[in-house]
């Protein structure tokens, strides 16, 4: 009998605007001065990696792939006598990217408001979690943020494992299961830790989408020390 091969869907609960922030912060690039064909290569990159897991990328990411694709090839036509005056081709990208961190402020604004004078909203996990002083920062930590740590994670895995699902392993169901039992006694872990356990690539993918699974349902907060880096995940 031929097992069939696992299959997880997974909706993304951050959009490729978030992506475009995500890698013009991690550059530290000028919005009006964005490097396309950096952007675009990583972007993509960043796609093959969602689907490598089966997590749904389709859709607006493929859109924005596409539309950074076409700004990368008229940024590669030669100028033509007279058209010095053209519109930059990256404005298409760049009008809708400071629209939406307009947006993303305003949002950020009303979730740290407290409503009718009680805060409706959760909190990130107080900073006596982690090993840090009084005036370090404590930052929550996004998708993109996340899957850049997992990505350390899987390059320190041998090369011989390759991620197969085809044989018979824990559900990510069950997995999520097991880290709720690691959450309920330590009530916070370092993000690393939890993959402690895995010995291939697939029992690593499978604890990634648990975690992914739970930060959607809201049973897990992420948040990030600025200065050491570290990522820890918090039991809500």
């Amino acid at each position: 009998m031929i097992s069939k091969p696992y299959e997880i869907k997974l909706d993304i609960f951050e959009g490729p605007m978030d992506l475009l922030v995500h890698l013009i912060k991690k550059h530290e690039v000028d919005i009006y001065d964005i490097p396309i064909a950096l952007i675009t290569n990583q972007f993509l990159e960043y796609i093959e990696l969602l689907k490598s897991m089966n997590i749904d990328s389709a859709g607006d990411f493929l859109l924005m792939a596409a539309t950074l694709a076409k700004i990368k090839s008229a940024m590669l036509l030669p100028t033509q006598e007279g058209e010095e005056d053209e519109e930059d081709p990256r404005l298409e990208i760049t009008r809708p990217l400071l629209e939406y961190l307009q947006i993303k402020s305003a949002a950020e604004q009303l979730y740290e408001r407290d409503i009718l004078g009680k805060d409706t909203f959760s909190r990130i996990p107080v900073k006596g979690d982690f090993p840090v002083g009084s005036e370090d920062k404590i930052i929550k930590v996004g998708l993109f943020e996340l899957i850049d740590a997992f990505k350390k994670i899987l390059d320190n895995i041998s090369e011989d494992h390759r991620i197969d699902f085809s044989a018979d392993r824990i559900s990510v169901k069950d997995r999520i299961t097991e880290i709720i039992d690691i959450l309920e006694e330590k009530r916070s872990i370092v993000f690393s830790e939890i993959f402690s356990s895995s010995l291939d690539k697939s029992d690593v993918v499978i604890t990634f989408l648990a975690l992914l699974e739970m930060v959607k349902l809201g049973l897990i907060q992420v948040a990030q020390h600025v200065q050491s880096g570290i990522i820890r995940l918090f039991y809500i």
